[in-house]
């Protein structure tokens, strides 16, 4: 009956993450708008902004409010060739009986630059932190617990042992992103390769006394800025990721109209692969961009007869220091 339960509540989260062809594996929480998460990305994304320094925040509700997400990230830029960034990210249901947390540094190192300006960059970078989950047990219902013709009697005895309710590991990862960061281009392309739980953290959750560990989760994505006039930029994007048997194949654009010299309006979709379409909206002004998306089912997946519906917000803000080394407008690899 354990397993059950917690297998139960890890389908539920696969589901969440719009994860397809999923097995019964810990799956990482993330965000449509995976733009405003990048470091969970690919860590080599870390400072890839137009600016000197960069702090975000996305919230997301999912089944009825019945599993939430929030993330919050910060970037940094420097002169010597290296950018430093921080991501955490916590998923939690309604009723609070489980948790799933991981917090990241990253640094990225971005001296490799090549081409007749040096305008292409081949960014390399590492990242560690921990992952951490947790089962209330005293919020959970177990069979042993509901007798019939009277229903759930939270006194009955459960039966079930839980050795390990909380766990805490180390965990690491490493990407590879390469943008074309060249001035006065109808198009620059950018894209990378990354890897995370290249520690293999255990999780001990999914199996009783055996050492079961987490699956690497592997992230390909790609895209292309393109200059359609000097109002509007067109960004269309794909990802891939991989973590066991589950995968997400996500692709779409956005559009970006410069309404001002201070204010662009966003607004695109995209489509994940046998699970969702989700369409954004958004503005940019002065440094601050808040965006707003809705997952809009197109699968037949639900869970306890609820459709995946979804919605997120987000907000981030790029500064300038005096540093003096933020990346052009418009040309770095900013999905």
């Amino acid at each position: 009956m354990k397993n059950y339960i917690i297998r139960k509540i890890c389908w539920i989260a696969l589901l969440a993450c719009g994860m397809d062809n999923a097995a019964l594996a810990q799956v990482d929480p993330h965000f449509s708008q995976y733009f405003i998460q990048p470091m969970n990305v690919n860590p080599a994304l870390t400072g890839a902004i137009e600016g000197d320094y960069r702090v975000s925040a996305i919230w997301r509700s999912q089944y009825s409010n019945s599993l939430t997400t929030e993330g919050i990230s910060a970037e940094n830029t420097t002169n010597k060739n290296a950018n430093f960034g921080f991501n955490l990210v916590n998923q939690t249901t309604s009723d609070k009986s489980y948790t799933f947390t991981n917090g990241y540094l990253s640094f990225a190192y971005t001296g490799v630059r090549f081409g007749r300006n040096e305008d292409h960059y081949l960014v390399m970078a590492m990242q560690c932190g921990f992952i951490s989950r947790k089962f209330d047990i005293t919020k959970m219902q177990f069979g042993s617990q509901w007798i019939s013709g009277t229903g759930f009697d939270p006194s009955n005895n459960s039966n079930e042992v839980f050795v390990k309710p909380t766990m805490t590991t180390f965990d690491a990862g490493a990407g590879i992103a390469y943008y074309d960061a060249s001035p006065d281009k109808s198009a620059n392309f950018f894209g990378g390769v990354s890897a995370y739980h290249i520690t293999r953290p255990t999780d001990p959750f999914l199996s009783s006394g055996e050492k079961e560990r987490l699956d690497v989760r592997y992230s390909v994505h790609a895209g292309v800025r393109i200059i359609a006039s000097d109002l509007l930029s067109i960004v269309p994007t794909a990802i891939y990721m991989k973590e066991g048997d589950a995968e997400e194949k996500m692709a779409g654009a956005y559009f970006q109209v410069y309404a001002s010299e201070s204010t662009d309006l966003m607004f695109g979709a995209y489509y994940r692969l046998g699970d969702a379409i989700s369409p954004f909206a958004g503005f940019y002004y002065k440094g601050l961009t808040f965006g707003v998306s809705y997952d809009v089912d197109a699968s037949n997946k639900s869970v306890a007869g609820s459709k995946g519906n979804s919605v997120e917000l987000s907000i981030s803000f790029v500064g300038k220091g005096k540093s003096g080394v933020s990346t052009n407008k418009f040309y770095c690899p900013r999905f």
